[in-house]
């Protein structure tokens, strides 16, 4: 069986690891890069706690500060002087505020190198798949053992095949196709998955395309949107080279490789490149294929309070949608491109009354480009107001917010009930042009009068399910595990019902304390019901929402061995895992007790005792087995050490001795 593109990449950058790699495998992996943003404030002190005193490869991380840039507060500047003392302390490559946003920094200094495997503790990573990089997301505690050991653990997702066909009219974009793709798609078909973009039409797309597709892989639910490495990435990989060395180098501590060139983006290692062109094996295997004619996406919209309710523009028009702001920022929609498309719109004509019109670059190098082109000035002229580079508005920071009552139309990335403002607010997500034409005319609008096509796309599973080879068990795991089941059928359990959001910043609250709130938001009699050493069932998508890990430690205080689900939210899994806790999947499970209990009840107490049978990857119920995803060697070693911690602590022990 051959390997797909996504499991060639992990597969280069696997540490210790034997046997050829497919979807499913758990796998230690040292990345080429990890980015962490104004959160390098918070990974600090988990880097200090596992006590770690020199960063492993001080190359490896890349600091930019992107989030807050608005607020000039005492408190803010000096949380920013502390991350910027400890990166020269360390000697990592920082970019302080107004350089950027980290995702851009990365695609344009090179950090994002088609082929290789870069991750951040940020979910917008997936953007550097617009190059040819698999980027993926990792949570802060795997951030702060990159820091001390180069290493973390990644399962491989299932891989979904997405062929785009045809090409795209003029006017429609990027952003277009990923909103349209999360509107037909909207029942989770790629939740945790690896996207492959491939197919005629990707090679009309132009890397901005790309990238904005690839960035918003990440609201479709996917934990990775990869494009080939085509001619198209070859050709702004060269064009890159050409511009950084008329420009010079960046002032960072990796600013030269010792011969005066950039240090990634050079001749030397484009042509390693040329050579390089990783591509999927014949008989490569994906989960599913999603097929979409580029020739049928028009214009659209999405929202408000939900990327996956859209319509064309044409449509919203009809309705007429006042807005009060308008948006042309974030990290998938402000690079140079997407600035010149809004300032052709906007040029000689002037923002509606009543509208406030907000811009920011990507970078400060994409403004400076903007300003050299005219299309910066043509959209002060027309009433923009300027923000500068960085996140701002898009998460809810800065000037600019919408307020109680407002209508927004926006070209970022999420438009979920109050994050870029009230909750009092409604936000839609559209593209550069849309929103640009939007603030003329005050309402949302398409550009022109074209006809509202019906797009094409189509979905055809394709892996078969094969019996389960036995799991290589290390030494210590056990090889079963039994326990009484508690059942919450529930789909979509949030954290915040498993661990109320009003806890989550009380850093002195005990495992016994946390233990004692758990799943009070879902259901106040569920600690009258838990038996110590149950295993607890779930329904899909379980974990959902923030990413705090006391959603994970709560329930292992409480004395739950184990959580069985449907699915999981990738970033619950890994806080699990990461704090010694084991989660697997089995959706046949799941099924089995939806039929054996319903949904009646938010938790059954059940008499059944569960087998759970590692070295078979199968779960024992009375006469019934189900099969399960199991844990690899990698997350067996967190569970035997009790966490990720633990485990950076031994190997931090064993480069002493």
């Amino acid at each position: 069986m051959g390997q797909n593109l996504i499991e060639k990449i992990v597969q280069q950058h696997a540490v210790n690891t034997t046997g050829v790699l497919h979807s499913g495998d758990y796998v230690s992996i040292r990345p080429r890069h990890v980015l962490t943003h104004d959160n390098t404030g918070a990974v600090i002190p988990k880097f200090r706690e596992i006590g770690a005193f020199s960063i492993a490869n001080p190359r490896q991380p890349v600091f930019a500060l992107d989030h807050n840039v608005q607020d000039t507060s005492e408190k803010n500047l000096s949380k920013y002087q502390a991350i910027e003392e400890f990166a020269r302390d360390m000697g990592v490559d920082f970019y302080p505020a107004g350089y950027g946003i980290g995702h851009q920094i990365m695609c344009e200094q090179g950090y994002a190198f088609p082929g290789t495997l870069v991750v951040a503790s940020d979910s917008h990573s997936n953007m550097y798949g617009g190059l040819g990089c698999l980027g993926t997301p990792v949570v802060r505690t795997d951030a702060a053992a990159l820091w001390a050991t180069g290493k973390t653990w990644w399962q491989i997702p299932p891989v979904t095949k997405v062929v785009l066909t045809g090409a795209l009219k003029p006017g429609v974009s990027g952003k277009d196709v990923i909103l349209t793709l999360c509107g037909i798609f909207n029942h989770d078909e790629v939740l945790n998955h690896a996207l492959e973009f491939s197919g005629e039409g990707v090679l009309s797309l132009p890397i901005a395309d790309r990238l904005a597709i690839a960035n918003m892989t990440t609201e479709w639910g996917a934990l990775a949107g990869l494009f080939p490495i085509d001619s198209k990435t070859l050709e702004w990989m060269k064009n890159r080279e050409e511009e950084l060395r008329k420009q010079g180098l960046p002032g960072v501590p990796s600013d030269t490789d010792g011969n005066g060139r950039h240090p990634r983006i050079n001749s030397e290692t484009l042509e390693a490149l040329y050579k390089f062109r990783l591509r999927p094996d014949p008989d490569a295997v994906y989960a599913q294929e999603i097929t979409l004619d580029l020739k049928t996406v028009t214009p659209v919209v999405s929202g408000p309070h939900n990327v996956k309710t859209y319509q064309s523009a044409t449509r919203a028009e009809t309705q007429k949608i006042k807005i009060n702001k308008a948006y042309l920022l974030s990290c998938v929609n402000s690079r140079y491109e997407d600035l010149a498309e809004a300032a052709k719109i906007v040029r000689g004509k002037k923002v509606a009354p009543g509208v406030t019109f907000y811009i920011a670059a990507a970078s400060a190098e994409v403004q400076k480009k903007s300003e050299a082109a005219g299309d910066w000035q043509a959209l002060l002229e027309a009433g923009a107001v300027a923000l500068p580079p960085g996140c701002g508005p898009c998460i809810g920071l800065g000037q600019g917010l919408l307020e109680a009552g407002e209508v927004g139309i926006s070209a970022t990335n999420r438009n979920f009930k109050g994050r870029m403002g009230s909750k009092e607010a409604k936000a839609y997500l559209a593209s550069p042009a849309v929103v640009a034409k939007s603030a003329l005319t005050g309402y949302i609008s398409p550009l022109n009068d074209e006809k509202d096509l019906n797009p094409i796309a189509k979905r055809i599973p394709l892996a078969k399910q094969t019996e389960q080879a036995p799991s290589e068990l290390i030494e210590g795991f056990p090889q079963t595990t039994r326990g009484k089941l508690l059942f919450c059928p529930a789909d979509n359990m949030n954290t915040d019902g498993i661990y109320p959001g009003k806890y989550t910043y009380n850093d002195t609250m005990t495992p016994e304390q946390q233990a004692a709130v758990a799943m009070e938001n879902y259901d106040p009699a569920f600690q009258s019901l838990v038996r110590p050493g149950d295993i607890l069932a779930g329904g899909f998508n379980f974990g959902t929402g923030s990413s705090r890990e006391q959603a994970a430690t709560a329930l292992k205080y409480l004395g739950i061995q184990m959580v069985i689900a449907g699915s999981f939210s990738q970033t619950y899994k890994r806080n699990a895992i990461n704090n010694g806790f084991i989660v697997v999947e089995s959706p046949e499970f799941i099924h089995y007790l939806l039929r054996q209990f319903g949904k009646g009840e938010l938790t059954y107490q059940t008499d059944l005792e569960v087998l759970v049978d590692w070295k078979t990857r199968n779960l024992h119920v009375r006469e019934e087995q189900f099969p399960m995803d199991g844990l690899g060697v990698p997350a067996q070693e967190l569970i035997l050490q009790g966490g990720l911690n633990m485990w950076v602590r031994e190997q931090l022990k064993k480069r002493e001795m």
